[in-house]
C-alpha cells in the first residue's frame, strides 16, 4: 500500500532503539525524511543516518528545554508534516506504592508525559501555520489497564491519552490530526533487555527472565509479544493520509491482551 509519505518531514522521539527505531525505519522506507531525537545514538540509528534520510539529534527530552531544542533543530530541515511522540521509560516498582518517591514520580511524568506535551507545544505552531499535520503519540494499554508494578508509568500514559484526545478536539478543525497507539508488551529492550522489566521482576522474585517474559506473553490471545515493526506499521498508517479522517482515536495493539470493550 502506498502511504504518500515520500518527501514528508517527520520528527520521531526516542528514535535510537525499540519502537522508535522501528518507526524511523518504517518512515524512511516510505520515503520520508526523519529527524530522530534521542538521548544517545545507536549503531542502528547511525546506519540509517548514513543513508541520508535521517538526521540525528541527541537531546535529553526529560528536561524543560530539550524538547524545544529538538524542534528547533528539526526546523532547519524544513517544516514538519509528521510528529511521533514515542519517548518514554518504565521502571518496575516492586516494593509497593509507598516506596515510590516524588523524584521517581517526576522522572516518569517528565519523560513519559511532559516530553510529549513540550515537543508538541514547540512543533504545533508550524503545523497550524501550514494548515496540516499529523501527530501520533505512543501510549500504552497501561493507560487504561493500571498496574501497581508500574503505577507511575500507568498514570503518565493515562495523562498522555487524555491530552491527545483533548488536543485532537482543539486542532482538528485546523487540519491537524492527533491519534494514539497503545501497545501491550513489545519485544524490545524495555521488556527483554538485561535491565528490562522481565529481568527486573525475575531478579526480585528469584526467577528466570525468560519465564517471566513467557508468562506475560501467554496472557495475550496470540500467546506472544507484539513486534516493534508491527507498532511502526500502525503508526505509519495513522501518520498518512490513508487515515485522513481518523483523529482523536486510540488503536490498541496487544495481541488480544485486553478483553474488555
Amino acid at each position: 500500500m502506498e502511504f504518500g509519505l515520500g518527501g514528508k518531514k517527520a520528527l520521531v522521539t526516542g528514535a535510537s532503539k525499540g519502537i522508535g527505531l522501528a518507526i524511523t525505519r518504517a518512515l524512511v522506507a516510505e520515503g520520508a525524511h526523519v529527524v530522530a531525537g534521542a538521548r544517545g545514538s545507536s549503531p542502528e540509528l547511525r546506519h540509517l543516518a548514513d543513508g541520508g534520510q535521517v538526521h540525528e539529534v541527541q537531546v535529553d527530552l526529560s528536561t524543560a528545554d530539550g524538547p524545544a531544542e529538538l524542534v528547533e533543530a528539526a526546523g532547519e530541515h524544513g517544516s514538519l508534516d509528521v510528529l511521533v511522540n514515542n519517548v518514554g521509560a518504565v521502571t518496575p516498582r516492586l516494593n509497593g506504592f509507598l516506596e515510590v518517591t516524588d523524584d521517581q514520580w517526576l522522572t516518569s511524568i517528565n519523560l513519559t508525559f511532559m516530553a510529549a506535551v513540550r515537543v508538541t507545544r514547540a512543533a504545533l505552531p508550524g503545523m497550524l501555520s501550514a494548515g496540516h499535520g499529523t501527530i501520533v503519540n505512543t501510549c500504552s494499554v497501561n493507560a487504561f489497564l493500571p498496574d501497581p508494578a508500574v503505577i507511575d508509568y500507568s498514570a503518565a500514559k493515562a495523562a498522555l491519552a487524555n491530552f491527545s484526545k483533548a488536543l485532537a478536539d482543539e486542532v482538528g478543525p485546523r487540519g491537524i490530526r492527533v491519534n494514539t497507539v497503545s501497545p501491550g508488551p513489545v519485544s524490545t529492550g524495555l521488556w527483554l533487555g538485561d535491565q528490562g522489566v522481565a529481568a527486573t521482576v525475575a531478579g526480585a522474585q528469584g526467577g528466570n527472565a525468560a519465564m517471566v517474559a513467557q508468562a506475560a506473553a501467554s496472557e495475550a490471545v496470540t500467546g506472544r509479544f507484539t513486534q516493534p515493526e508491527e507498532v511502526a506499521e500502525l503508526v505509519v498508517l495513522l501518520a498518512s493520509e490513508r487515515a485522513g479522517n481518523v483523529t482523536g482515536a486510540d488503536f490498541v495493539i496487544d495481541g488480544g491482551l485486553v478483553r474488555t470493550l
